[in-house]
């Protein structure tokens, strides 16, 4: 990435008080240190590790004052949903980001421009660049306007259609195993099937769902387990 690129990438992402080499540092990774023979330290892994939780800071105190009578089980589910990968990805990728990687070889050839894993981590790691050069108010401004649009989507989702993996990655957030999903009754007629299913976490039932199918249950418990997240989390 040349002088050029990075103050263009300055001015379009409005980041000029971020200096050059904190901005580069925040698209170096570890495949392309490792390949240049760089320190440990010259990849974009610290910057990511800081970013997480400014991001965590700016999005759990958005939630808090936007939405004043939320209960915490429901704000820590959409700030799980504002921070999972997959989001974090679709950031950097509105973002062009990927083009502006600095990558080995190998992560190159495999599509690492394209990889969630590599997007997300870059945004967290953009972030911390961010705060580091500006503060705290400056790193809110910069994500609050970089993730209007997805704040906007998970705002006005009325339900999270996949509650099973919103309550793994939730529970996976906080350094939890995810739950394990046990059928408890079947009744009915073979045409006319009620599978009643429990989600269990540290052999305590964290939710519970009925449903037509076993898939339908486990989501219905995932669900009751993800509103009531507040009770038992942690």
């Amino acid at each position: 990435m040349t002088d050029h690129d990075l103050g263009e990438l300055a001015r379009r992402l409005d980041v000029g008080f971020v200096p050059r080499e904190l901005l580069r540092l925040a698209f170096q990774h570890t495949s392309y240190v490792q390949e240049h023979g760089l320190a440990e330290v010259a990849s974009n892994q610290r910057l990511e590790y800081l970013g997480d939780a400014v991001l965590d800071l700016v999005l759990a105190a958005y939630l808090c004052e936007t939405y004043p009578d939320l209960p915490e089980g429901d704000l820590t589910r959409r700030k799980a949903a504002l921070v999972r990968q997959s989001a974090l990805a679709s950031v950097a990728r509105e973002l062009d980001l990927g083009r502006y990687l600095l990558l080995g070889k190998g992560e190159e050839a495999s599509g690492g421009r394209r990889k969630v894993s590599l997007l997300a981590d870059l945004i967290e790691a953009l972030t911390g660049a961010v705060f580091l050069a500006g503060g705290f108010e400056a790193a809110r401004e910069f994500v609050l306007g970089n993730f209007a649009r997805l704040l906007d989507d998970v705002m006005h989702r009325e339900t999270h259609t996949d509650h099973k993996s919103a309550l793994q990655e939730l529970m996976q957030s906080r350094g939890q195993a995810p739950p394990s999903y046990v059928v408890v009754t079947t009744e009915g007629p073979p045409h006319d099937r009620r599978f009643t299913v429990q989600a269990v976490c540290c052999e305590c039932v964290i939710g519970a769902g009925t449903g037509g199918s076993k898939r339908a249950a486990e989501q219905r418990a995932a669900a009751e387990a993800l509103e009531h997240a507040d009770e038992w989390l942690d």
